[in-house]
């Protein structure tokens, strides 16, 4: 669906925000752990935070929370050096995700951060959900240092864990840098699968199949060059429905290659989709930390 009469606005009444409340409940249902009830969702506009919605037309049809934080990883700076936004909440309604209105609404959160002079918004996502990658890094340029193990609990009840799992991979995006500018610009090198491989950055846990259906592989044990490729199915979403007993044994296989490369302070740079062995695969870029600050504009 095409996203040129979309439009985008703030939420700042009250009687506004119980739109946004309904429409959380398109994917999260009447579940009382995951759905920001208006209430709350005026007092983070209230606080400087934000409810940002798209409309088409009178329809409200995607929403975007954000409200104003710190790093609390770094206690020793007055908290105004640590400021953040933290993007809690993102929800489009499902006939309408293809036509790029969370891009339009993460560009819009942009647009708010620079507004208060804010360089960093972070927000967390499944690591195995590939859409959200591409949009998170591919897209917006995102970067991620962090794994959470369980960050939502073992509930399934709440919402936010599947199959007793719930890690999460948190994504720093410093608004103010370059390769921020470039990947919205479109100005950055489109640096693709190919790349990489001709480099000799390694696969580190390449896919196998079964019956159609992607299948965790056997994970290298020593990765010592600037970069590796750690891989992901393309379509989690849909393994997570015919094949619990798969999706499973992906989530317990990520959080094992992953963890070690964060602990070696690699961190993912990037997400590439290109065609291996006849068939469209999706990895993540991991890359050596030679000391990056990505906070210098």
């Amino acid at each position: 669906m095409a996203d040129e009469n979309f439009t985008i606005r703030p939420l700042k009444t009250f009687s506004e925000m119980y739109a946004a409340v309904e429409l959380q409940r398109v994917f999260w249902g009447n579940d009382a752990e995951s759905v920001v009830p208006a209430q709350m969702l005026y007092t983070i506009y209230e606080s400087g935070g934000h409810v940002l919605a798209a409309f088409d037309g009178s329809k409200m049809v995607g929403v975007l929370i954000g409200l104003i934080g710190t790093d609390i990883a770094i206690d020793d700076r007055p908290a105004m050096a640590n400021l953040l936004i933290a993007s809690k909440r993102m929800v489009v309604l499902p006939e309408y995700r293809s036509g790029g209105i969370g891009y339009k609404l993460k560009l819009a959160q942009r647009e708010a951060a620079l507004r208060q002079s804010i360089r960093l918004v972070t927000w967390t996502f499944d690591p195995l959900k590939s859409p959200n990658a591409h949009l998170n890094l591919r897209k917006l340029g995102g970067i991620i240092r962090e794994y959470k193990v369980n960050a939502y609990g073992t509930d399934d009840r709440n919402g936010l864990s599947q199959f007793g799992w719930s890690d999460r991979i948190r994504v720093q995006w410093w608004v103010t840098h370059r390769r921020v500018e470039e990947r919205i610009n479109g100005t950055r090198p489109d640096l693709g699968l190919a790349h990489y491989l001709d480099a000799n950055a390694p696969i580190l846990n390449p896919s196998g199949m079964a019956d159609g259906v992607a299948v965790p592989g056997d994970i290298l044990n020593t990765v010592n060059g600037a970069f590796a490729l750690v891989e992901i199915p393309l379509d989690y979403d849909r393994i997570a429905k015919a094949e619990p007993g798969i999706a499973q044994g992906w989530q317990h296989h990520i959080r094992t290659v992953m963890q070690p490369l964060f602990d070696r302070d690699y961190f993912i740079s990037d997400f590439l989709r290109g065609t291996i062995e006849g068939r469209e695969r999706a990895f993540y870029v991991f890359s050596a930390d030679y000391g990056f600050d990505f906070s210098a504009n």
